[in-house]
């Protein structure tokens, strides 16, 4: 890519004036920077590195020395911003096609076996720059704007869900379901009728767009996660203990995950964990809620409060395991 090219896209100043005007590859890492690379300097210490390695120009945003004259310095103001206006200018010249899905869709997408024209996109600025970066032309890209930026995606679409086939629930539990879609019947998938709405989503997303998908088993997702444990706080295989703890990180969705308790569990004996910050929670009614400042005081309420369901916000399933190597050492003081 020219130099010019970038300087325009960017937004930069070129600090010097360099020998050389185009860069073969864009680089996030210095050992990985060969001869005539661009090195994007997210850690200035590697900038040393980059250049021993051949790098012929460098992208920063810190004040930083320069060492070496005949390579390109370009500052600019924000190197994330830097990197997302050139992906911008990639995604209109390899004409892809971004569709905007719901963060819990682009879990269920990413354990769904699709063609390779379907790109679900995950992780930070540096992971999506380089599934982007050298992707063929016309790809299909999926997104969550909770998850990326969606002003990288100058004409990103949404799939209408009018008048397409609806999933047929055939049995469920509050974390298993059995189903139907398009004459296949899905067999005690480990997936709760939660999160049913997206992956009609995905199925509606798919249908439209004529792609071919299959499904195997679904692994656990990072939301709503339901984790089987004895009264020990031990965590057993799932659906073998009539105690379950649920974590959710994303704040985004613990007033439907707590709505949908409320509607599928008012048999059961549950307690909600929530952190004690300054945050008000509207969402909060008659339900018995315990809030922490720590995570030895969660595991102080799993100990000391009988439960069925136990909806612990913002800490992961880590936490069980510490609590049950407290409980052994505790044991074996006695």
């Amino acid at each position: 890519m020219r130099l010019e090219n970038i300087l325009a896209l960017t937004n930069a100043q070129l600090i010097n004036e360099p020998f050389v005007n185009s860069f073969e590859n864009i680089v996030f890492k210095a050992k990985a920077v060969r001869r005539g690379d661009l090195f994007v300097a997210f850690d200035k210490e590697e900038i040393q590195t980059a250049i021993s390695n051949g790098a012929y120009g460098i992208i920063f945003d810190k004040t930083t020395k320069i060492s070496d004259t005949e390579i390109a310095w370009i500052k600019v103001s924000d190197i994330e911003d830097a990197i997302k206006r050139l992906l911008r200018f990639r995604i209109i010249e390899k004409e892809l096609v971004a569709y905007e899905c719901h963060e819990i869709t682009i879990s269920l997408a990413l354990q769904t076996i699709t063609e390779p024209r379907i790109v679900p996109l995950h992780g930070n600025i540096k992971r999506i720059f380089k599934i982007l970066w050298d992707i063929d032309k016309n790809t299909i890209i999926l997104f969550s704007p909770t998850l990326c930026d969606k002003d990288m995606f100058v004409n990103s679409k949404k799939i209408s869900q009018g008048t397409l086939e609806s999933i047929v629930v055939m049995e469920k539990t509050l974390f298993e379901t059995s189903f139907i879609y398009d004459d296949i019947f899905y067999e005690r998938q480990p997936l709760s009728p939660f999160f049913i709405p997206y992956l009609e989503q995905l199925f509606h997303l798919f249908t439209t767009l004529q792609i071919k998908y299959k499904i195997k088993k679904f692994a656990p997702l990072a939301y709503f996660e339901a984790v089987f444990v004895n009264k020990k706080l031990e965590i057993k295989d799932f659906g073998t203990t009539e105690r379950v703890v649920i974590f959710e990180q994303n704040l985004l969705f613990i007033a439907d995950e707590i709505n949908f308790l409320r509607q599928h569990a008012s048999f059961a004996q549950v307690i909600y964990i929530i952190p004690n910050t300054q945050q008000h929670y509207t969402f909060i009614n008659h339900e018995k809620y315990f809030f922490y400042a720590n995570e030895n005081e969660i595991q102080d309420i799993l100990e000391n409060n009988p439960f069925h369901f136990a909806f612990i916000v913002g800490a992961n399933k880590s936490l069980l395991h510490k609590a049950l190597t407290q409980y052994q050492q505790l044991t074996l003081e006695f």
